[in-house]
């Protein structure tokens, strides 16, 4: 036994004193054998050269003493910086790994005693084995803290979007994420911002890959990001959101989603995440709104709940154009809410025929996209002129 011990030391021994020119044979194979090695710059092609050399240098250890060194394998990866993951993939490094054994197998008969290569040559089948998984290892950790990186950084980012501080810096992180904001053939770059309850998982990261994953599928660019109770989802490249929030719906809580209106680009994100996240608040005063609904259909609720910029959007985009000329759309439609919604009472108290109340409030729903004869949209009417008297605009004038 001791005569067989000395024997695999003076082995071992042989094979250190060969580890300079195996490590120099295997970069030369590299060179050779892999077209994109060459490719690489000067500083990670010498990274890789000292990743092989440690490769070597920790396999004569383990060869030395397996069961001392039996964590070696796992080792080897520690000489290279974290941005070698983003160097070279995965699979370029098993062509490594196994360009490196291919070519330690066909020198050793070179440096080493004929009756060492057997033995060397099964040692190193083995080895190769264990630095496969090595290197799945160091990849797979890699891939998991680029994930909890990208992670903090879109929630980062969604929360400037929401608070209103997106800038440049804000479009370059997006960037690094992925994000185009340009989604399909159409070029489209506008974007939506989508508020709703979030389910109650603990599976964040999974839930943010499906929901970008299944935009990609409708074809939108998607940012998402939980906040407390609530999952934000920023959508680009799609001027249709709300079919494309219905596909996404299912990875929402339960209650409302509400879909902010489009803007230009993620600069100009922050309007519609003020109009979402506000519709998200005052939707439960509207038990039966669909889902998703858009912030623009709320604004009644909105209002109410002491949303300042949809008052004055209801005072300038619904009051502000029947008060224009005689103003007698504003009366017409002021007078028939008053009546309950009979035109033949609207009639008898304006001593007009109801034919011309048909034709005024028909006038009204073409002026601001709300029919009175609707009760939903009799009720937006009903807020937006009261808020217009409220706040008292000139006839025909905008509120800021």
């Amino acid at each position: 036994m001791a005569k067989s011990g000395k024997a695999h030391l003076a082995r071992a021994e042989r094979l250190q004193n060969a580890t300079g020119a195996l490590a120099t044979a295997a970069m030369a194979a590299m060179d050779e054998n892999l077209p994109w090695f060459g490719k690489l710059s000067a500083q990670d092609r010498s990274w890789i050269g000292l990743v092989a050399q440690s490769g070597i240098s920790a396999f004569v250890e383990w060869f030395r003493d397996p069961g001392a060194h039996s964590s070696m394998p796992t080792r080897i990866f520690g000489s290279a910086p974290r941005e070698f993951t983003r160097v070279i993939s995965l699979h370029q490094t098993v062509d490594l790994v196994r360009t490196t054994i291919e070519t330690i197998e066909d020198t050793i008969g070179d440096l080493l005693p004929a009756d060492d290569v057997p033995v060397v040559r099964e040692a190193i089948q083995r080895y190769a084995r264990e630095v496969a998984f090595a290197a799945a290892t160091v990849y797979a950790q890699a891939a998991e803290m680029r994930g909890a990186w990208d992670a903090r950084l879109e929630a980062l980012l969604v929360d400037s979007v929401i608070r209103g501080e997106a800038d440049e810096s804000v479009r370059s992180r997006a960037s690094a994420l992925g994000w185009t904001g340009v989604a399909g053939t159409s070029g489209s770059a506008e974007v939506t911002v989508v508020v709703g309850r979030a389910q109650a998982t603990d599976g964040n990261a999974n839930l943010a890959d499906a929901i970008r994953h299944a935009a990609r599928e409708a074809g939108a660019d998607a940012l998402c990001a939980m906040q407390g109770d609530r999952l934000v989802v920023v959508l680009g490249g799609t001027s249709k959101p709300v079919e494309i929030v219905q596909k996404l719906a299912q990875w929402f809580g339960p209650g409302p989603i509400v879909v902010g209106p489009v803007v230009k680009d993620l600069m100009a994100a922050v309007t519609s995440a003020r109009a979402a996240v506000a519709g998200l608040r005052a939707a439960p005063a509207w038990p039966g709104a669909p889902r998703p609904v858009e912030a623009d259909e709320l604004l009644p609720e909105r209002s109410l709940s002491g949303d300042g910029h949809a008052r004055r959007q209801l005072a300038n985009d619904v009051y502000g154009p029947l008060t224009v000329g005689d103003g007698v759309l504003c009366d017409t439609v002021s007078a028939y809410l008053d009546s309950g919604g009979s035109i033949e009472a609207t009639a008898r108290a304006m001593f007009i025929h109801a034919n011309t109340v048909r034709y005024r409030l028909k006038r009204v729903g073409d002026l601001t996209g709300y029919n009175p004869l609707n009760p939903r949209d009799a009720f937006t009417l009903r807020v937006a002129l009261t808020l217009g008297r409220l706040l008292n605009p000139e006839p025909g004038s905008s509120i800021l």
